[in-house]
């Protein structure tokens, strides 16, 4: 058959099937080959419609049309990143939660290791099992954490609810030290009430806490009336309540005390926004009355005569101070190992208590003191970050209380042992041995965390991580997408 008939009849049964199944008619296929494409052998004949117009471009992946694909973000890479990566971590809502409620434990049971290692020998000079005095510090922290997790739990309002009670208890508890036949006197101070067996209670560590969520529940209320601008208001009655419970503590001889209840009292007033002429006034009274004091006091004014000492002194006056000194140094790096001191073996005094920290630089070195300082720093940083961004004035000047309560204190006892301040006989907070220091310490911590945790971003956080929410937010999100089937 000639190749045009064939053609023709090609044509003529395409538009019979055309007809049958109602399709239009099919354009002719021009004759010939078409020209080899892209990616086609030569000589290779395929069969296409025409175009109707230009071709179109490909889409780029990145849903831009029409132009080059914009350049991907550089990972976080390197120093830059990683410092990205640490900002952001540091600005999530619920940092100051982690931080106070971590850094507190790992405190307190750091403490409860070198209570143990530290106290084993004096324990067996005093005819006692080794672990006598870690089994006392442990019961009180168990009582601690259960304190902790009450004052976590508790309201904002029952805690200043609590603040005239605490007040009272303490000031008549501190009263009672002074009676003859209750109080009992330790290492010269009377400040002690003896409870039974091996179990005794210092109340000027709760004259600690008492003062501060008093003084924050007034400021609080003077505040909200607008009276804090009057310096009548500022002053009374704060600074006549802190001098009361200063001069029942000076009563005892406890000075190291009365110096931390009146730091406490200058950071309240710093947060109240005491002008710098009022703020100078008492800050000069408090010096004129700590100078009179240490003056009239051989036993301090040896004190601060040991200030940077290298050796004994005459009659060993220096004697607690330089071998503390003598602990951390020869702690080196990574220090003698946990339980190989020597200066617990009878060369330094209260290895358990004041002087933890120079027992913690022997047996673990730089890097354990250093981890104490981190953590200590990681706390003081959390309850200024919670006092900061709050609200709530109570919880601003309570926060502020107790962040420097603890800051304080460690670092009046760090200074001590590295020789840089005077021994005021002041605990380790979280990690000395003691009992009546660790308990409101505790219950302080917990109320730091409950205030971390009535942040509205803590608590919508907070709120996101349990589970019935948690699911229901991810059912919201998550949007039906049809599967294809029919």
């Amino acid at each position: 058959m000639p190749a045009d008939e064939s053609s023709a009849a090609r044509g003529a049964g395409r538009s019979r099937t055309n007809a049958a199944t109602g399709r239009g008619p099919t354009p002719p296929v021009p004759a010939g080959p078409l020209p080899a494409g892209p990616g086609l052998p030569p000589g290779l004949a395929l069969r296409s419609r025409p175009a109707a117009g230009p071709r179109r471009a490909p889409t780029p992946r990145g849903g831009a049309r029409g132009g080059s694909t914009p350049p991907r973000p550089r990972g976080d890479h390197g120093v830059r990143g990683m410092f990205e990566r640490a900002r952001r971590a540091w600005d999530r809502p619920l940092t100051a939660y982690y931080l106070i409620l971590g850094a507190g434990m790992l405190i307190t049971v750091l403490g409860l290791v070198m209570v143990y290692s530290a106290s084993s020998i004096k324990a067996l000079e005093l005819s006692r099992p080794s672990t006598y005095f870690f089994r006392k510090q442990f019961i009180a922290a168990v009582i601690g954490a259960g304190l902790m997790l009450l004052a976590s739990r508790m309201p904002v309002k029952l805690h200043r609810a609590l603040a005239y009670p605490l007040l009272m208890g303490t000031v008549f508890l501190m009263i009672l030290v002074q009676v003859p036949g209750i109080g009992m006197s330790v290492n010269g101070n009377q400040n002690w009430i003896y409870l039974g067996g091996p179990f005794q209670l210092q109340p000027s560590e709760f004259g600690k806490l008492a003062l501060i969520l008093w003084g924050a529940d007034l400021l609080a209320r003077k505040q909200d009336k607008r009276l804090l601008a009057q310096w009548k208001h500022m002053l009374v009655p704060l600074v006549p309540v802190a001098f009361m419970l200063l001069g029942l503590i000076m009563l005892g001889g406890d000075m190291g005390t009365a110096i931390i209840l009146t730091a406490i009292l200058f950071g309240l007033l710093w947060l109240a926004g005491a002008p710098t002429r009022l703020f100078a006034g008492v800050l000069a009274s408090a010096v004129l009355i700590g100078f009179v004091l240490i003056k009239t006091s051989p036993n301090r004014m040896s004190r601060l005569g040991c200030i940077g000492a290298s050796e004994p002194g005459p009659g060993d006056s220096c004697w607690q101070a330089v071998h503390g000194i003598y602990a951390l140094a020869s702690g080196g790096w990574f220090g003698s190992g946990l339980g190989a001191s020597v200066e617990k073996w009878g060369q330094l005094p209260e290895p358990h208590t004041d002087f933890i920290f120079a027992i913690t630089g022997e047996e673990l070195g730089l890097a354990g003191t250093l981890s104490v300082l981190a953590l200590f720093a990681a706390l003081g940083y959390a309850g200024i970050r919670v006092a900061g961004r709050t609200e709530d004035p109570f919880v601003r000047y309570a926060a502020g209380g107790v962040t420097t309560w603890i800051t304080a204190q460690a670092v009046i006892n760090i200074g001590a042992v590295l020789g840089l301040l005077p021994i005021a006989g002041v605990p380790l907070p979280l990690f000395s041995y003691g009992g009546s220091a660790l308990l409101p310490t505790m219950f302080a911590v917990g109320l730091m965390i409950a205030f971390a945790r009535e942040d509205p971003s803590a608590r919508a956080a907070l709120a996101m991580r349990r589970p019935g929410v948690r699911w229901k937010t991810m059912r919201r999100r998550v949007t039906k997408r049809p599967s294809g089937e029919r």
